[in-house]
């Protein structure tokens, strides 16, 4: 299984951004991202299942929304209102739950900076 995200970059405090991640394979379970800042460790940003269950860390408070295409095999993380502090590498991630097996993508900068 390979993802490859896009859709970072640098942007203005209270811009937005949309990160996409496309998925090698078909209907993977989980579907999330995680960021991790200079000297911190990853965390959850967001996940949603196939079921359509979502799950967004605390910091979130309502800014970001994560949605999938399955038919695209796609995840997208919307991000608005950022903060200085929302800067980090944002990675893509795949849980497949029949081989108990996870899955990264290399990661995209986003930096929210005036």
């Amino acid at each position: 299984v390979q993802l490859a995200e896009s859709g970072g970059g640098r942007v203005q405090p209270g811009g937005s951004l949309r990160l996409s991640c496309v998925v090698s394979q078909r209907t993977v379970d989980i579907l999330g991202w995680y960021r991790q800042a200079p000297g911190k460790q990853r965390e959850l940003v967001a996940d949603t299942t196939l079921g359509g269950r979502t799950n967004y860390g605390d910091f979130v408070q309502g800014r970001f929304t994560i949605s999938r295409d399955d038919a695209e095999n796609t995840v997208y993380l919307q991000m608005n209102s950022l903060k200085p502090e929302d800067t980090a590498v944002y990675y893509c991630r795949a849980d497949d739950l029949l081989t108990d097996s996870i899955y990264w993508g290399q990661g995209t900068q986003v930096t929210v900076s005036s």
